[in-house]
């Protein structure tokens, strides 16, 4: 398993384009994609409304958390995914 923090820049927070691109991006791979905020976990491959409804805002730190046969590609093209789009 790889984990990861990840603090949200984009003073929005998780709304719904980035969301979407995140949900995308966590489907290319077979590997178990979780995100934790706040003692609530979702898997990233469980919709765009799980994530949404997390009500992730700019500041809020977010865990990461990849297990599987492709976790280390996983891991890393979620954490540029994340960069990237927020």
């Amino acid at each position: 398993m790889i984990a990861f923090d990840y603090t949200v820049k984009d003073r929005d927070g998780i709304h719904a384009r980035p969301a979407g691109t995140i949900i995308k991006t966590a489907n290319l791979f077979s590997s178990d994609i979780k995100i934790e905020h706040k003692g609530r976990t979702e898997s990233l491959k469980g919709g765009i409304f799980a994530l949404l409804g997390m009500g992730i805002r700019c500041g809020d730190t977010l865990r990461i958390k990849v297990e599987g046969i492709d976790e280390k590609a996983a891991a890393d093209e979620i954490k540029k995914t994340f960069e990237e789009v927020l």
